[in-house]
């Protein structure tokens, strides 16, 4: 096809074919360097937030610059898809996010992505295009924001009017105009401190900052090493990830479940109880999670943060 000359029309073929695809929602906003977030992501290193997670202390200038991973990079396209469940675990139970009660969600978005890349790509030519879900140093809720997509909430997740915060985030970076989106000019999240007040483990600060290096998601699924004595007693049964933040959110009563196929709980996984988990063994492992997220932490990190819950209080011992 030739080059799409009208940015407007192209826009809105793009958005259409977003919506077509699944996504909840396609905002688009125009790529610059991120001046404002570099002060806030340079203290929250020199912080000692990012825990162990060492990678995040790379590719500072391509975190703040689009232009770093598509040259000539003039706007950022934000998409959101949704993974709110129709049914939740239940009963006493070990608990997982509900992101990964499904097929790994950098699989099946990454599918819809190369999809709509491709059909940008039919309507403009020859141009730079990448696409990305959680796999590139992208601030991804920074532009989702400047999209118009929604505001950060005080626990540092995007959050949407109509969907709340149970979504994927994905970004399409290309070096042509767009029509662009407005960022939304209001934070709703008001007075409301629901989010830092349930945490317990005060991940949740001041200024919309994470202190990753006390988040339950972050001992469970980022640190591979002895989850420290300091946390004992405060997982609330979580052993892959941490929905609480997000469970006690207001804006989540308007979440609605997920039309997505892929993300249908695998096997028996939702009424699998404490003594089902206590008896994993890696053969069940395999079986249930060959597709999921939860294959991130390994058999034996998902044993060991099981273990860490059942041992007494004064006990910091966990399985390597």
């Amino acid at each position: 096809m030739q080059y799409h000359s009208n940015k407007q029309q192209l826009t809105e073929q793009i958005k259409n074919e977003a919506q077509r695809l699944g996504f909840h929602a396609c905002g688009i906003a125009r790529s610059h360097y991120l001046e404002q977030e570099a002060a806030h992501l340079e203290a929250w290193l020199k912080n000692g937030y990012q825990g162990k997670m060492h990678y995040m202390e790379n590719h500072f200038d391509v975190r703040l610059n689009p232009d770093k991973l598509v040259e000539g990079a003039k706007t950022v396209i934000s998409l959101l898809y949704n993974y709110f469940p129709a049914e939740l675990q239940v009963g006493d139970t070990y608990k997982i996010s509900k992101y990964a009660y499904g097929e790994d969600y950098h699989q099946v978005v990454k599918r819809k992505l190369t999809q709509l890349v491709q059909y940008i790509k039919d309507f403009s030519g020859n141009i730079n295009i990448r696409s990305f879900v959680d796999s590139a140093p992208v601030m991804e809720r920074v532009w989702a924001e400047k999209a118009g997509l929604g505001w950060i909430g005080k626990h540092a997740l995007l959050i949407n009017k109509q969907q709340g915060s149970y979504f994927f985030l994905a970004e399409i970076i290309l070096d042509i105009e767009l029509s662009y989106d407005n960022s939304l000019k209001t934070d709703h999240c008001g007075t409301c401190t629901k989010c830092i007040d349930a945490c317990p483990t005060e991940a949740i600060l001041p200024g919309k900052t994470i202190d990753a290096s006390k988040c339950i998601s972050y001992f469970t699924i980022e640190l591979r090493e002895e989850i420290p004595a300091f946390v004992k007693g405060k997982f609330e049964d979580w052993i892959f990830g941490c929905d609480i933040c997000q469970d006690v959110c207001p804006w989540n009563r308007f979440s609605i479940p997920h039309q997505e196929p892929a993300f249908t709980p695998s096997g028996d996984l939702l009424s699998l109880k404490k003594e089902d988990w206590d008896q994993l063994t890696e053969v069940t492992f395999n079986n249930i999670f060959s597709k999921s997220a939860v294959k991130r932490t390994k058999f034996l990190g998902l044993k060991r943060n099981i273990s860490f819950l059942q041992k007494p209080e004064n006990s910091s011992e966990t399985h390597n």
